[in-house]
């Protein structure tokens, strides 16, 4: 089986910083496109940050600038660094994947992490 664990978030203030890390674990053979998403208390779900199997990224306008999101093959690891933080970013953030999990079936099925909260308060 496949598992996405997140890991990083915390109590952080504003203007402060926090790296996520989203591991994945099992049975894989490639990991193609990994999203961020968030969701805060009362709102719907954000897609926050992309990047692809290729590398390349795409962020929320809400975010651009301040985030930026990277991946470690070798470690089966997409990150998430975030930096100038506001309370509106205080969420629970949640990576998916893409993942193949074998080179002979070319199926490529969507994994959810548990989540791990971000509070950004003074």
């Amino acid at each position: 089986q496949v598992q996405l664990v997140e890991s990083g978030g915390g109590l952080v203030q504003p203007g402060g910083s926090l790296r996520l890390s989203c591991a994945a674990s099992g049975s894989i053979f490639r990991i193609y496109t990994v999203d961020w998403y968030r969701q805060a208390p009362g709102k719907q779900r954000e897609l926050v940050a992309t990047i692809t199997s290729t590398g390349s990224t795409n962020y929320a306008d809400s975010v651009r600038g301040r985030f930026t999101i990277s991946r470690d093959n070798g470690k089966n690891t997409v990150y998430l660094q975030m930096n100038s933080l506001k309370p509106e970013d205080t969420a629970d953030y949640y990576c998916s994947a893409e993942i193949q999990k074998s080179i002979f079936y070319p199926r490529k099925d969507t994994y959810w992490g548990q989540g791990t909260q971000v509070t950004v308060s003074s």
